[in-house]
């Protein structure tokens, strides 16, 4: 290797690593006292208030979007693929069926284990649209379902 080039590298230094193991907070934990901590309070989610003047229509536009637009990746796949393939054919009972079951619920991991078989189904969310639902998520006819349906 000539001069020139040896000068444009430039030289790097190995450096220690070193693990530094802290005990100074469990001596200051008082001080935290007032800070909030998610596990300990309750989020205030705003209960969920029914659409009582909202034709069939409107109503199905509106779970189609709420379907869709979950917050979480595996229910927007799972309720939106659902309502492309339902939602059309539901009548008013099973709307409102299907409206409570993605808006009362608080957690939409709940949906998601209530629909894969994780957890038991809840009695006032076991029906018939609950049904259909872990029916679809069973996918007995093997959908490719990595996408969200056009609209």
């Amino acid at each position: 290797m000539n001069v020139f080039v040896k000068s444009l590298v430039p030289v790097v230094k190995p450096v220690s690593l070193v693990k530094c193991i802290s005990t100074t907070c469990a001596h200051y934990k008082a001080d935290f006292q007032d800070v909030i901590h998610p596990e300990s309070q309750k989020l205030d989610i705003p209960l969920y208030e029914k659409r009582s003047e909202e034709n069939k229509d409107v109503k199905k536009a509106r779970l189609l979007y709420q379907s869709r637009k979950r917050g979480m990746l595996e229910n927007g796949l799972i309720l939106s693929t659902f309502a492309k393939k339902y939602l059309s054919s539901f009548d008013d009972k099973q709307l409102h069926l299907y409206d409570c079951l993605i808006n009362l619920p608080t957690n939409d991991w709940d949906i998601f284990y209530w629909a894969t078989g994780a957890k038991p189904t809840p009695p006032e969310f076991d029906n018939e649209v609950m049904d259909l639902l872990k029916k679809h998520v069973k996918n007995a006819d093997r959908q490719t379902r990595i996408m969200q349906p056009e609209l």
